[in-house]
């Protein structure tokens, strides 16, 4: 079974994880929630990227506020992929954490979704699976399928609707 680790800077984050761990438990994946801060526990931060691989974990979403370290920290410590998921702010309304985690340098990618976009994060790392798990990449496919007919059907509601006036 996939399995993917979502991290959080602090408890806080978790309204914005919530939908990510949705998302992954409704295609049947696996996931490890915890809470683990790039600066107030880096060992424990450091301990976890390295042993991620070897615990079963094939992909790793952080989700961190304000500086937005988590990302880049496992990032520097594993192979795997890791999605940073920006929390928002009340300083900044989460800029600061989207640069932060997108802003890399060089040899220590972290793939970045939008601010409080723990869905995307969810779906993202479901695509990556997709790539060794084909009932995963079908599932995604009929998900998109979903999503279109329904915008086919409100389409064609409103022009019923314009019809009308």
């Amino acid at each position: 079974m996939a399995k993917v680790a979502i991290i959080m800077g602090s408890k806080s984050d978790f309204p914005v994880v919530k939908p990510a761990v949705a998302v992954l438990k409704k295609f049947g994946v696996e996931t490890e929630v915890r809470v683990i801060s790039a600066h107030r526990t880096p060992d424990e931060a450091h301990r976890f990227a390295k042993d991620a691989e070897k615990n079963g974990i094939e992909a790793i979403i952080c989700a961190a506020g304000k500086a937005a370290h988590l990302g880049g920290v496992m990032a520097a410590y594993t192979v795997l992929p890791v999605i940073g998921l920006p929390v928002k702010t009340d300083m900044m309304g989460g800029l600061d954490s989207l640069l932060s985690i997108v802003q890399m340098p060089s040899g220590i990618p972290v793939a970045t979704v939008g601010v409080n976009g723990g869905e995307n994060a969810g779906l993202l790392a479901l695509q990556i699976l997709g790539v060794k798990y084909p009932e995963i990449a079908e599932q995604l496919k009929q998900f998109k399928k979903s999503m279109a007919e329904k915008i086919e059907a409100d389409d064609a509601a409103l022009q019923e609707e314009l019809k009308a006036l």
